[in-house]
């Protein structure tokens, strides 16, 4: 008897390997596993290209419906860079004529003169361009000293009662010199006719060949070039001397209050730097100062104490006012033409330098407040 065995088939052996991990339970989980994730991947790779088509969509216009735009604008500035800040404008200031000549390391203020602050007593850790001082509070003033826009005069102290005889009739008279007369005298003694005999005696001072002993001052002299119409001086009422009275030619100012002034310490001033248009400025405003107070006179305007008038106006590069933009006043309606007018009399007030046209242009508009106190 002969046994054979035959080799087995690919299917029987396909068939236990599932059979041998179906009955294994942690074989079984393994190849649910795997079925599951070729399963995803087929189905990714079958529907992909329908889920990730970008074609266009047409879509119907509902009905009863109206075109609508909707765009968007950028400003063309609206990324650029931004401008630098500007500069603080420059303040015309006016300064103290007795102060010293001194230009100011760094100022937004210019005047007729180059000037450094200064006060007679120092502020401690004072650092203000502007001297400490008594004044108006919330009041803006560009002066910090006061006087008037006058000539000094000469001033005369009272005198004594003239006398009954006029003055121009007085005749000066040199003091009366004291003299006395020739000492000693001539004897003739002797026996003989011819002889001369003498008295020896000591001479005196101022001695003249006069009778008898006159009084006066010694060693008095003569005047010279003295005429009968001067004057006599009357020793117990001596003449007054005359004296300049020297006013500060400076504008009558309104001054504010500053309580931080500077550590400088020196003549009354303020930081300015000299320039043509601060000096233009200052002859421009004294003038129309002048003119002012001579209208007030004329006019007799009795303006109400406390009333203010401001007068905008605009000037051109002669020197002319071009044009009164606007009145705004509390005082009456004399007072306030009178301050139009105090500007617009003495005008024109001379053409600009090159450096003035060049800041300003052809014109400018300035604004002058007049102050009734």
């Amino acid at each position: 008897m002969s046994q054979t065995i035959a080799s087995p088939t690919p299917s029987n052996t396909l068939r236990r390997l599932v059979v041998r991990v179906w009955s294994d339970p942690d074989s079984r989980s393994t190849a649910i596993g795997l079925m599951a994730v070729l399963l995803f991947h087929l189905l990714l790779w079958l529907l992909g290209p329908l889920l990730l088509r970008y074609d266009d969509v047409a879509l119907a216009n509902r009905p009863h419906t109206t075109s609508r735009e909707f765009n968007i604008e950028i400003a063309p500035d609206t990324f650029a860079k931004a401008p630098p800040k500007p500069k603080d404008p420059f303040k015309f200031v006016e300064t103290n004529p007795d102060a010293p000549e001194n230009t100011p390391d760094k100022t937004n203020n210019f005047a007729a003169q180059n000037q450094q602050v200064a006060q007679e007593k120092p502020t401690p850790d004072g650092k203000s361009d502007k001297p400490a001082m008594e004044g108006k509070k919330d009041f803006e003033s560009n002066q910090i000293v006061s006087g008037r826009l006058s000539q000094p005069i000469e001033h005369v102290e009272a005198q004594p009662p003239p006398s009954a005889v006029p003055e121009a009739d007085q005749k000066v008279m040199p003091p009366k010199a004291e003299q006395n007369p020739l000492s000693g005298s001539e004897k003739f003694e002797g026996e003989a006719k011819d002889g001369i005999g003498s008295n020896l005696a000591k001479r005196l001072d101022n001695a003249r060949p006069i009778p008898e002993k006159i009084d006066g001052v010694k060693n008095a002299k003569e005047m010279e070039g003295a005429t009968s119409m001067q004057p006599a001086i009357d020793p117990k009422r001596p003449r007054a001397r005359p004296q300049v009275v020297k006013q500060q030619q400076v504008r009558p100012a309104i001054l504010a209050e500053n309580k931080f002034g500077t550590t400088n310490i020196g003549n009354i001033a303020v930081d300015a730097k000299w320039s043509n248009y601060g000096a233009y400025l200052q002859r421009m405003i004294d003038t129309v100062q002048i003119q002012w107070e001579r209208l007030i006179l004329q006019q007799s305007a009795n303006p109400v104490v406390g009333s203010t008038v401001t007068v905008k106006f605009v000037m051109n590069d002669e020197g002319r006012i071009s044009q009164i933009v606007n009145v705004d006043t509390t005082a009456n309606e004399t007072s306030s033409r009178a301050c139009v007018s105090a500007i617009t009399d003495r005008a024109p007030y001379g053409p600009w330098t090159d450096d003035m046209k060049a800041v300003l242009g052809t014109q400018q508009e300035m604004t002058f407040t007049f102050y009734y106190q």
